[in-house]
């Protein structure tokens, strides 16, 4: 390791705290990443369909589903051959007949990253035991509630979202937020409509950095970041889905999802100044409803290739799932949309039901 390597990483390290102290296009970026393996395997098109626990996430509107008096989800994934680790883990219960309370937590890491800011010490000399380690942390916490309304066929939903975001002791961010959703059932089909950070999600950012990080920054060129607040505008989700009975023992579930944002050009398939719109499709096979077959795309995107030559590439997810009695586990393969890279990402999630009602007789 030298001198010029360590300056090196210390500028990507400056950089990195410089973009976040900014207002960013793409912000809290890890609550878009989705939850449950049985909605990764459908491409996250699920606003719609969805009716357990993970409506939480979802669409709160959904949680009218559970049709238990409790649920319990849990889910683990890593990214980037491990080095990240996203975990989930939330919990609905039923109020009342009309009425859904439930909280989850979602937690984005890479943990164990080396500090080298005070490899060198006050002689010029490095010394290797000044190494220590730090975490790169994202947590999200979501109170929902959902209700049944007299109109027939209409659900709606809401959250409250707390936001915790933390570089080792360098910097650390407190969020707030809310999100807005519905259901509607209209015969064999069902719409969804899903306002995430409806009022603008603020996260406030400070920064603690010591005064020889501080110089570093400097001789590298790079700015200090400076305590201020970064801004997730809203995003609106529309869906539709359908359920086929093909015959008493197998069915096929179909949703297809529209993302609208509105914070200017995106390179998503469809695309404006004023709003980009980002389409993705999931389907479901199910087996006497305990074996499940999944898969999708979505994440369409053009970009030019090295040759100059344009290329449109996107993001392939398949799963599987199965029931027995009242357990429910689910395993995804999802691909984050680069061929030529082809860095898949294995999802495992649970999901439990309590206090499981008896069937009608």
């Amino acid at each position: 390791m030298n001198k010029n390597f360590i300056t090196a990483s210390l500028a990507v390290f400056g950089l990195g705290l410089s973009a976040v102290a900014q207002a960013p296009k793409y912000s809290n970026e890890f609550l878009n990443i989705g939850v449950g393996a049985r909605a990764l395997g459908m491409s996250n098109a699920y606003i719609t369909s969805v009716n357990d626990v993970t409506a939480g996430y979802w669409n709160p509107a959904g949680l009218h589903g559970i049709g238990n008096q409790h649920q319990v989800a849990l889910m683990h994934s890593e990214y980037f051959a491990g080095i990240a680790k996203y975990d989930y883990g939330a919990f609905a219960t039923r109020l009342d007949s009309s009425s859904v309370l439930g909280v989850s937590l979602i937690r984005f890491g890479v943990d164990d990253i080396p500090n080298t800011t005070e490899l060198i010490d006050a002689n010029g000399n490095v010394d290797y035991n000044r190494i220590t380690t730090f975490s790169a942390v994202d947590w999200g916490f979501l109170v929902s509630y959902a209700k049944d309304l007299k109109f027939p066929g209409l659900h709606v939903g809401g959250n409250v979202k707390i936001i915790r975001r933390k570089v080792g002791d360098f910097a650390g961010a407190w969020g707030f937020g809310l999100d807005a959703g519905a259901q509607y059932d209209y015969k064999k089909w069902k719409f969804a409509a899903m306002a995430r950070d409806v009022t603008s999600t603020f996260n406030a950012w400070s920064y603690n950095l010591s005064d020889e990080t501080k110089a570093v920054f400097l001789q590298t060129g790079n700015e200090i970041p400076e305590n201020g607040v970064e801004i997730t505008l809203p995003k609106l989700i529309l869906g539709v889905a359908r359920r086929f009975e093909i015959s008493k023992k197998i069915s096929l579930l179909a949703e297809f999802d529209l993302d609208n944002t509105f914070d200017g050009k995106r390179n998503v398939l469809i695309k404006s100044k004023a709003v980009s719109m980002d389409p993705h499709i999931g389907l479901e096979a199910g087996y006497m409803n305990m074996i499940f077959l999944r898969g999708g795309f979505g994440n369409i995107q053009n970009y030019t290739d090295a040759g100059g030559k344009k290329v449109r590439t996107f993001q392939p997810n398949i799963g599987v799932g199965i029931r027995i009695k009242s357990v429910y586990i689910d395993y995804a393969l999802t691909d984050i949309g680069d061929q030529s890279v082809a860095l898949y990402s294995n999802v495992f999630s649970l999901k439990i039901d309590i206090n499981r009602k008896k069937p009608k007789s």
